[in-house]
């Protein structure tokens, strides 16, 4: 698909941009006052959110991902599940079964992927059938059980935990699995001040619980709407293209971007726009969102894997390589 093809839409409003830039202060601070040092990466699974793109926290354990997700989802008001991914859970255990009630038949007993945010920790842990029950949930919004059809609550996210040093026990995520996260996160260690002040009691371990709520879920459905009329100069949609199509022909890469992650580019550049208080998107917010777009879905030829090579690294010479617009974009 050419990202270049949109059809026109009225342009989303420069005080609804405004304040969409004051909310996301607001859920930064709030998410924050939970996860502290982190908020580069709260304003990107906050742009995730709103770009209406699920998301995988990658990083090793104890840094604050599942906090993280529980901040976010008290401060944007939206309901939230959690669920362990373990190598015995079954698919009905994650969208859930038909139940047997006397006298009545049966029914439908929704699963936990039934909220709004929904963290699915330690995803790579649990059978590769029971990891493409949430394909339908994160492509279509729905489930099916039984050839009947469910459809999930609005605002939906899916925010995915793995440990990218551990194997043991663990199953590789399908490349389709993957190309549905839009967006990759990773929180890093926490500076020493800021551990410091962990290990001080700066924190309690309910810390997240008591975030406050920023904003109704209904709010971020109208952000996700706002983000869709933020505008799009053909130039900088030609830049996106470009980068994904550069990722194809990259001598180290064997799978490069696909369309959907072109969209992804796109969608979360948007969301980026808008929350940074603009009505239209720059070049630098493409930069911005390409790594975290990007990296993930690339898959290296084993002789550039060997060599040590990254995909990370591979992002970082695309943007240097391809060339950047020039003329006005607003």
């Amino acid at each position: 698909m050419d990202v270049r093809t949109e059809a026109p839409r009225e342009v989303v409003s420069e005080a609804r941009a405004r304040a969409a830039a004051g909310l996301a202060e607001r859920v930064r601070e709030a998410v924050s006052s939970a996860v502290l040092g982190k908020d580069r990466a709260v304003l990107l699974l906050f742009a995730a959110l709103v770009a209406d793109q699920h998301a995988i926290i990658e990083d090793v354990p104890g840094v604050g991902k599942t906090s993280l997700a529980k901040a976010l989802a008290r401060a944007t008001g939206c309901s939230f599940s959690r669920i362990q991914f373990t190598p015995d859970l079954l698919p009905g255990d994650v969208t859930g079964s038909l139940v047997h009630e006397p006298g009545r038949g049966f029914r439908f007993a929704p699963g936990p992927l039934f909220a709004q945010i929904v963290l699915a920790d330690e995803i790579n842990r649990a059978s590769p059938k029971t990891q493409s029950a949430l394909l339908e949930a994160m492509e279509e919004r729905q489930v099916t059980v039984d050839r009947e059809t469910h459809r999930l609550p609005e605002p939906f996210l899916v925010l995915a935990t793995k440990n990218p040093l551990e194997h043991e026990g663990t199953f590789p995520l399908p490349e389709a699995q993957v190309d549905r996260f839009g967006v990759r996160v990773t929180l890093g260690y926490p500076d020493g001040a800021t551990e410091l002040r962990l290990i001080s009691g700066a924190l309690r371990r309910d810390q997240a619980a008591l975030v406050e709520e920023v904003m109704p879920a209904a709010e971020v459905s109208a952000l996700q709407e706002d983000a869709r009329r933020v505008y799009l100069h053909p130039d900088v949609a030609g830049y996106i293209l470009a980068l994904v199509q550069a990722s194809r022909r990259h001598p180290a890469v064997e799978v490069g971007a696909s369309p959907r992650a072109a969209l992804a580019l796109r969608d979360l550049a948007r969301a980026a726009a808008l929350l940074a208080g603009r009505t239209f998107v720059r070049p630098d917010d493409v930069q911005e969102a390409a790594q975290p777009v990007l990296a993930h879905r690339l898959v290296l030829r084993p002789e550039a894997a060997a060599r040590g090579e990254e995909p990370a690294a591979v992002v970082r010479e695309l943007l240097e390589r391809v060339p950047v617009p020039k003329g006005p974009v607003a």
